[in-house]
């Protein structure tokens, strides 16, 4: 019980301190963490499916994108276009396509799995590439951002920066509360017997199958969130945030901070955005810094030799350091 409440305690002050971060950060921090809790979101949404159901996913950027992509199409020339509509028609659209790849996919296991959904995702990438329907390679732009209003009242001007950021912070902690509530339900157990034994779990009465789409299915509604977010904060769209890179780079975020927490998810997002920045400034690594992709992955391999666990372990590496420190005074 302790340690929920410390957890507990430890996310409600990190949500008061981004709450908060707008009043002292600049207008570069401001959007450069309105980037990472976008990313949060994203990475949140893998997690569903890797840490909870052992489902390891190399094309979840489809659903991010096609999320974007609906967005930056039902976004008219003239003048901006309904949030009300937009969330529902992204969320609908990334899981309308989830409901597709899982209904196949999920019929192999392991590597043929990954390769399936990697599959699908290129696919999805290629359609929006290759074609005129989102511009092609170029990409296509958002004039507007959407109005947050209901009955013609604002709630909230999606143009101010800080709004923006703020509304972005607010969708983060609805996404993470809302797989806290689904890890503790039903649903949630089952997920987690699903993915420690399968087979006895068939053998129990529980249909896996279904379960395991189901929560493909979210999990790809829940990135489309994400790339929902993510086109409104840029106003523009390509295919290469579909491309497989973006979905190693969100699994690769999930590793580093701790597969099987939410709260590995999201240290997870800040941590690997966090050294990109780092490793590509120049003022700090001067012409090295264009070699930023090899100095980033030598320390995520170091990070994770280093706690198998992820970040979030760092607690229990310290407890296990002290444990033998003790045992080697006694001695």
């Amino acid at each position: 019980m302790r340690a929920h409440a410390l957890a507990a305690a430890l996310v409600a002050a990190a949500i008061v301190a981004l709450a908060a971060f707008p009043f002292v950060g600049g207008k570069f921090a401001l959007d450069l963490v309105t980037k990472i809790m976008i990313t949060a979101i994203f990475a949140l949404s893998l997690e569903l499916i890797v840490g909870r159901a052992g489902l390891v996913s190399f094309g979840h950027a489809a659903f991010f994108g096609i999320a974007a992509y609906v967005a930056a199409l039902l976004t008219p020339q003239s003048g901006p276009a309904s949030f009300w509509l937009l969330l529902p028609a992204c969320v609908l659209a990334a899981g309308a396509y989830a409901l597709a790849v899982g209904a196949l996919s999920l019929r192999t296991r392991g590597v043929y799995f990954i390769m399936v959904t990697l599959a699908f995702a290129q696919m999805a990438y290629y359609v929006f590439h290759d074609t005129k329907l989102g511009g092609g390679s170029d990409g296509i732009y958002l004039n507007f951002r959407p109005a947050l209003a209901i009955g013609g009242l604002t709630l909230l001007d999606l143009d101010n920066a800080r709004n923006f950021y703020w509304f972005v912070l607010g969708a983060l902690a609805v996404v993470f509360g809302f797989l806290a509530l689904l890890a503790r339900s039903r649903f949630g157990h089952a997920l987690a017997g699903i993915k420690a034994n399968e087979q006895r779990m068939r053998a129990a009465g529980f249909r896996t199958y279904d379960y395991k789409l189901a929560a493909f299915v979210i999990s790809a509604m829940l990135a489309g969130v994400a790339g929902l977010l993510y086109a409104l904060k840029d106003g523009f769209v390509n295919p290469e945030i579909m491309s497989w890179h973006q979905s190693g780079a969100v699994l690769l975020m999930i590793i580093l901070g701790g597969i099987g927490h939410l709260r590995g998810a999201v240290l997870g997002a800040f941590a690997f955005a966090l050294l990109q920045e780092l490793f590509q400034s120049q003022a700090i690594f001067g012409s090295f810094a264009k070699h930023w992709q090899l100095s980033l992955g030598l320390t995520i391999v170091f990070f994770v030799a280093l706690l198998p666990q992820g970040l979030i372990g760092i607690g229990q590496v310290r407890t296990r350091l002290r444990s033998r420190a003790t045992l080697g005074a006694g001695a």
